[in-house]
């Protein structure tokens, strides 16, 4: 039961600074070499019990795949943004990530007014917000985030990897994998992949 209290601590605190509303946000895909990033987030009802809930990088696909509707059904409010690979581009991907973020927590209904952020950056957010290190491991919200963004984001390359096939995208979803590599040395960038990311590879 501690344990449970404690993925709660932080939005204990900003609720007993007299917040009603508190979402966690995390972003999903900041490291592959194709593909959009993707952030989400969520507003759960304080205290509300997900068993298995935890870092979507700790857990398997197909787990995160069970959570995803638990999280959708049991939340308050939440909400999936994609920022493409031209935004990645145009902004960086951490600028890019920072966005879709954003966007997400400005996508609730009803709107929060306080944000819990995973990492150590904020960026204007419409409201308050507090940035938590390995937030996804630490706080509840942040967690139902980052399974609905990791989720979402892997989907999203598995019908890429329909329209582009034989880079592997169904497997490891533009991460920078040997064999991500390899097919693109043999069939060059597809539309879906960041430039700016592949430059090391010339």
């Amino acid at each position: 039961m501690s344990e449970i209290l404690d993925l709660w601590k932080y939005e204990k605190e900003a609720m007993e600074q007299g917040y009603r509303w508190i979402a966690g946000t995390d972003e999903a895909g900041r490291g592959p070499l194709a593909g959009p990033v993707c952030a989400a987030a969520v507003i759960l009802p304080f205290g509300v019990e997900i068993p298995g809930l935890t870092d979507s990088k700790k857990l398997t696909e197909k787990k995160r795949e069970a959570l995803f509707p638990v999280i959708q059904e049991k939340a308050l409010a939440y909400a999936i943004e994609f920022a493409p690979v031209e935004e990645i581009e145009e902004y960086n991907i951490l600028h890019a990530s920072q966005n879709a973020m954003r966007r997400a927590v400005e996508a609730l209904n009803p709107a929060a007014d306080f944000v819990l952020v995973d990492g150590n950056r904020s960026d204007g957010f419409p409201v308050p917000d507090r940035t938590i290190v390995k937030g996804d491991a630490l706080s509840l919200s942040i967690a139902a985030a980052s399974v609905l963004a990791k989720v979402s984001r892997d989907r999203l390359m598995l019908e890429y990897a329909k329209t582009y096939p034989g880079y592997g995208f169904e497997v490891h979803k533009g991460y920078p994998t040997k064999a991500h590599y390899e097919a693109l040395r043999a069939l060059g960038p597809s539309e879906i992949h960041r430039p700016s990311f592949l430059r090391k590879m010339h």
